[in-house]
């Protein structure tokens, strides 16, 4: 057995798989996200560990037993800071906080090669930025700062006492030479800080340390490897077998992602693509992100009156009516790609009396749609060729969602086994294959297709034409708000 391990944004899930890459056991605990101030988005590490600590204990305890090695993913971007006596310093800041937008402007400006060295634009969600906000704006804090961890590193550390990360994860903290795989030394000293304040990078499939005795025991385990793991993206890809480049994957999380494998570093920084490097060995990858994608409809969802989440993807699978009038813009934390505004605001645009809580929740979703649909045409650009994206995430459980996003993306969505369990299953697979007894080729192959939607061609010309409506309305809602 293989146990691994997500840390999200609105939860942790755990998944063991056996040899057979069947999920054998799964469970989950939630996590909440703190808003002090306009902008703003932080968590607390220690609640990273208790819903850690809670999921794994709610799986099988025989499955537990036999779990040879474990992986880990995370959330990325967030910056997790430790003063010399491994005590966090501050909440962690995370990836869809928004105050490091001044920052940004200011690290590219005093250093003009930072975008040729990261293959990255400074964006305020990326790590480096924080810490120039902290050293601006919290000395105090930034002059405790002995380590900084991504959120799935500081798990590590409490599971094995390594500070340790994978390239993935790391290339989101704007400190690496993308190309090289390596910390930027340059970069850092833009932020004030050194090598000394980072953790020894890995590939994702490499070991870094094992499980501590306390912990083992306390999870009824033996003292297993743990491999570096990959960001929660770039192990989603390894979950769905996107390890060659030209493949791809739609993931619909708390965030939205268009994710592309490729054997080659093509960094576009126009359009904000972000170019990272892939859990895996020699591998990079470009993403367009959406900052808000199922967490826009889980907050439609709430204001709209629906008893439940789940309850509004079943009313409108049930109506499977299309948009008429209202549309939604997602940007509820700001927009990366194509935007790359982190004052971007949401908006519900041309209500009237003849809507309803559930044409607001249809309205939704296609938003979050549109909003993907700009980041495919944006990879396009670049010369990447689409034909078809699997699909990864919770909100892969709504087929009518996915024939909503199919339409508006003109493109083939392919379901997998275990999509709901993605970015979980890839590092069960990255925990395999750190026991060094697999090839990548018999680890990393597409699961089985579920399902395949196919784009509506009733809804294809319709949305081509609320889309032109929805990316009008950014233009216009971008001089109000910026």
């Amino acid at each position: 057995m293989y146990l691994g391990i997500d840390i999200g944004t609105s939860g942790v899930k755990a998944v063991i798989v056996d040899d057979a890459q069947t999920v054998v056991d799964q469970a989950s605990a939630p996590l909440s996200v703190s808003r002090p101030q306009p902008l703003w988005s932080e968590q607390d590490p220690a609640s990273w560990w208790t819903a850690t600590d809670a999921a794994v204990r709610k799986l099988d305890t025989r499955a537990r037993r036999a779990v040879r090695a474990i992986g880990l993913s995370g959330q990325m971007h967030g910056a997790t800071c430790l003063d010399e006596d491994n005590q966090i310093i501050r909440p962690a800041i995370l990836w869809n906080d928004g105050r490091a937008g001044d920052v940004c402007q200011q690290m590219m400006g005093d250093m003009p090669s930072l975008t040729s060295i990261t293959g990255n634009l400074a964006m305020p969600g990326f790590t480096a930025p924080k810490l120039q906000w902290m050293r601006e704006n919290e000395p105090e804090n930034f002059g405790r700062v002995a380590k900084v961890l991504l959120p799935k590193d500081y798990v590590r550390f409490l599971m094995s006492g390594d500070f340790a990360s994978d390239m993935s994860d790391s290339a989101g903290t704007l400190w690496m030479d993308v190309a090289g795989r390596d910390w930027s030394d340059e970069v850092l000293a833009l932020t004030g800080l050194t090598r000394d304040h980072m953790p020894k990078l890995y590939e994702g499939s490499e070991a870094t340390g094992t499980l501590s005795q306390s912990v083992a025991d306390d999870w009824g385990m033996s003292c297993v490897p743990i491999a570096a793991g990959g960001g929660d993206n770039a192990a989603g890809a390894v979950g769905s077998g996107v390890v060659k480049a030209g493949e791809g994957f739609v993931s619909l999380g708390t965030s939205g992602v268009v994710f592309l494998a490729d054997d080659q570093y093509r960094p576009n920084t126009d359009g904000a693509v972000h170019t990272f490097c892939h859990a895996l060995p020699k591998l990079w990858h470009q993403m367009s992100v959406i900052l808000s994608a199922a967490s826009a409809v889980d907050f439609v969802a709430r204001i709209a009156g629906f008893e439940t989440e789940g309850d509004l993807y079943d009313q409108t699978a049930d109506a499977r009516t299309p948009g008429k009038g209202a549309i939604f813009l997602p940007y509820l934390s700001g927009e990366r790609t194509p935007h790359n505004d982190p004052h971007a605001k949401g908006a519900f645009f041309g209500l009237g009396h003849e809507d309803t809580p559930l044409s607001m929740a249809q309205a939704a979703l296609e938003g979050v749609a549109f909003a993907l649909a700009d980041g495919v045409d944006v990879l396009k650009e670049t010369g990447a060729k689409i034909d078809s994206l699997s699909v990864i995430g919770g909100g892969s459980r709504s087929k009518w969602w996915g024939e909503v996003i199919a339409s508006a993306m003109n493109l083939p969505l392919t379901y997998r086994t275990a999509s709901a369990v993605g970015p979980a299953f890839g590092a069960a697979r990255l925990a395999r294959l750190c026991l060094n007894e697999h090839s990548l080729g018999d680890i990393c192959t597409p699961p089985p297709i579920d399902h395949i939607i196919q784009p509506n061609s009733n809804l294809v010309d319709l949305y081509a034409e609320r889309r032109e409506t929805f990316s009008k309305l950014y233009n216009v809602t971008k001089d109000l708000t910026s």
